[in-house]
């Protein structure tokens, strides 16, 4: 069952990453300003790689199984 667990949680860190890069959209619409685009912008690619990480090892969890 350490498959399942394992598969558990990247599911929640899963959820967790995409509610952040669903607030930080919903932030970049309402800011101005090049620098805060700009670090807005980073942010959200910061967040999108970590999603990407997340999906990849799930893949490679569900593979296995």
């Amino acid at each position: 069952m350490a498959d399942a667990t394992a598969l558990a949680e990247i599911d929640r860190r899963i959820q967790l990453v995409e509610d952040n890069l669903r607030q930080l959209v919903e932030q970049a619409a309402a800011y101005s300003g090049a620098a805060d685009e700009e670090r807005s912008a980073n942010r959200i690619a910061d967040q999108q790689a970590k999603l990407d990480a997340l999906l990849q090892e799930r893949a490679a969890l569900l593979s296995k199984g």
